[in-house]
């Protein structure tokens, strides 16, 4: 009786502390893009950490990867039709697929961009024509579905909704944009219209939306092409508004500490900080160190790191935007992540994936590998674009259909 206590008690613990580095949402659970998660290898030996799994069952698109209670999940295109996918954590093996909408096509290749959102048992998800789909997480039974386009009022950008919705107290966050309101607050139980955002009606482009406490009150923050905005979160109200000249595609995450919001976008444009006041918001700086096209910004301590056009990898301070270095050699442009005192940087264009110890002097390689095998299925104007993810000791790499699981744990 006492050794039947003992393995009971062991499962249960396992299943507790086995999830206790999930990454429910794009960027992690707080959209920061950095891992709470201990125990990690500080170095790679020859060639990289151990692969557990690769996968061919991920279909085609550059969507993301979120990881809950055992289970990874992403987007796929498959024929004419985008699916949402579930696969055991663990294993690589696909546990359920479930249809999202038809497929989106585009010259620098076709299929879903954005990252599930877990929640409460429940995965949101959005396609690229529109169609926001609620399911059971562990059965992948079809709960309600939204169309952002037909039901919402909104327009398709040019490369499609790539936007991972934001899941805040029982509100889906999403932005379908357009006369109606552009962002929109859903029941996330029903699907149902909360609220509008009636006073913010620009067009919807590619950037995630942040959640942030701004002097007591919560607000969400989005970034669209011409402005930056915070949204009142119990009613939809516009509560500050700071103009941005987006070029082309507006992509990176906003990034919020201590009172600031830091934007980020490519195409020549650069970066800006934000100071909220009880007045409203003022610039603190604009300048083009931080050129990022979609590839993200990591703020560690109390600067940036991140890829900018130009200028290669950088480090740059937060509050006042003095560049302290740039690394043009080392690794081409690409996306980054971070987890225990390390970088981890993917180049879009190989597929090496480099860990790097970074601070304001510098960085150092700490060990490197390239992904292996790599898809033959990618458009010609592709690349390597998925963001890695790092999750209870594991990295996910994705090229196209193609899933890699390695082991990182110290």
């Amino acid at each position: 009786m006492n050794s039947y206590i003992f393995i009971l008690f062991s499962l249960l613990c396992f299943s507790v502390f086995s999830h206790a580095n999930d990454w429910p949402s794009w960027r992690g659970e707080d959209r920061s893009g950095v891992s709470k998660e201990k125990g990690l290898l500080q170095s790679w030996p020859e060639g990289g950490p151990k692969k557990i799994w690769s996968s061919d069952q991920a279909g085609i698109g550059y969507s993301g990867f979120s990881v809950s209670e055992g289970g990874l999940y992403t987007l796929g295109a498959f024929g004419k039709e985008e699916r949402l996918l579930a696969f055991n954590a663990s294993t690589g093996k696909s546990v359920w697929s479930l249809k999202l909408g038809e497929l989106l096509t585009n010259g620098w290749g076709d299929g879903p961009r954005m990252t599930p959102t877990i929640a409460d048992g429940k995965v949101y998800a959005l396609g690229g024509k529109g169609n926001l789909v609620c399911a059971d997480a562990k059965s992948g039974k079809k709960i309600w579905s939204v169309d952002l386009v037909e039901d919402l009022g909104g327009k398709v950008p040019n490369w499609g909704y790539t936007e991972s919705v934001l899941l805040d107290e029982g509100r889906v966050i999403c932005t379908p944009g357009g006369d109606q309101g552009a962002i929109a607050a859903l029941n996330a139980e029903s699907g149902k219209v909360i609220w509008r955002s009636k006073e913010f009606t620009d067009e919807a482009q590619y950037s995630s939306p942040i959640v942030i406490l701004n002097r007591g009150k919560k607000e969400y923050v989005q970034l669209v092409m011409k402005n930056l905005v915070g949204i009142e979160a119990d009613t939809g109200k516009l509560s500050w508004k700071s103009p941005w000249t987006g070029r082309t595609a507006v992509i990176p995450t906003p990034i919020h500490d201590d009172g600031h919001v830091f934007i980020a976008t490519g195409y020549g444009v650069g970066c800006k900080l934000v100071k909220l006041s009880p007045g409203g918001v003022n610039d603190v700086y604009e300048n083009k160190f931080m050129k990022n096209h979609h590839g993200g910004v990591i703020k560690h301590g109390k600067f940036l790191y991140g890829y900018s056009d130009g200028y290669g990898w950088v480090c740059q301070d937060f509050k006042s935007g003095e560049l302290k270095w740039n690394e043009k050699k080392a690794l081409g442009k690409g996306a980054i992540a971070y987890a225990d005192n390390r970088f981890y940087c993917l180049g879009e264009s190989d597929g090496r994936v480099v860990l790097i110890d970074a601070n304001p002097t510098g960085w150092k390689s700490k060990g490197e590998f390239t992904i292996t095998p790599q898809t033959k299925q990618r458009s010609s104007r592709g690349k390597v674009w998925t963001h890695p993810v790092v999750s209870n000791g594991k990295l996910y790499l994705r090229d196209q259909e193609l899933v890699h699981c390695y082991d990182i744990r110290g």
